[in-house]
């Protein structure tokens, strides 16, 4: 059987871009006899909050999409990311990162204005430096035992290495196709944070697997970081789910929407009398 899932983040009221994915979720998961899955991705504690979860609930049942099973909440679910964790670290794929991102943005800086170009990810931020990678083992030692703060990167060539070439399968358009997976493009990852016990790429890759997820739909922002769960998936001997990046909704100049730009959200449509299936017909889902 087909199992689908709906993954928001509590940072913020949905808007019309998370209807869209949320109801094509639906449909897909409707026309093929699947189940369809809430996950809740509130590792953030900083900026996810229990009156945007509320909001999630309230907004999705408006609009009549109805779940399978009990929502999974990430924050439940910590030891099972740690301890997925402490895999990679046993296959000696994952350093201690300490550079600030203040002294992330001065090595860099340095680099490029001495004319040295500096290496950039899908998203535009720069490359991690190699510095905390190629830090002696004895001083990387005495700074974990002195307690000072860092996050926890993957070895990106190291994993390379290890996993081979790797791809996934694309949906869309009515034809499957194979996508080379260039995980490479994005440096070295946070596997956890400073102040998070994981990082998005981790937990997402580890919840789709323990969910059983066969399909996942999402924007696509996120068509390049497919690239860096493949390879987590190879590494951790994890299956690949079939992958549908679909379009983003855009606002009137072509801007994706967003939760930190503030764009209006649905529980503002909902006041403002708006009803689920004018919500529909704006994503282009309409009967």
């Amino acid at each position: 059987m087909a199992v689908f899932r709906f993954a928001p983040s509590p940072n913020g009221r949905l808007h019309l871009g998370h209807a869209y994915s949320a109801l094509l979720n639906q449909r897909l998961a409707s026309a093929g006899g699947g189940r369809l899955l809430l996950r809740i991705e509130d590792i953030d504690r900083e900026r996810c909050r229990p009156e945007f979860e509320t909001g999630i609930h309230e907004d999705l049942a408006w609009l009549g999409i109805a779940f399978d099973g009990v929502p999974r909440r990430q924050s439940e679910h910590l030891a099972e990311y740690a301890a997925v964790l402490d895999r990679l670290r046993g296959m000696g794929l994952v350093y201690p990162a300490f550079l600030s991102r203040a002294e992330v943005a001065r090595f860099v800086g340095d680099r490029e204005s001495a004319g040295k170009p500096w290496r950039r990810d899908p998203d535009g931020s720069p490359h991690f430096p190699p510095v905390d990678r190629e830090r002696p083992s004895a001083d990387a030692t005495a700074r974990l035992s002195a307690g000072e703060p860092h996050a926890l990167r993957l070895d990106m060539r190291k994993a390379m290495e290890a996993a081979g070439p790797l791809d996934w399968r694309e949906s869309g358009g009515g034809a499957r196709q194979l996508v080379p997976a260039e995980p490479g493009a994005w440096g070295d990852v946070v596997l956890a944070g400073r102040e998070t016990a994981t990082s998005y790429h981790l937990s997402v890759v580890v919840d789709d697997a323990l969910q059983e997820v066969t399909d996942v739909v999402r924007g696509r922002d996120l068509f390049a970081a497919t690239s860096v769960h493949r390879l987590l998936q190879k590494l951790l001997g994890l299956p690949a789910p079939r992958y549908l990046h679909h379009r983003l909704i855009l606002d009137e100049t072509g801007r994706k929407l967003a939760k930190s730009s503030g764009d209006t959200g649905l529980g503002e449509l909902r006041a403002a009398g708006v009803a689920p299936d004018e919500i529909r017909a704006r994503v282009g889902l309409g009967a």
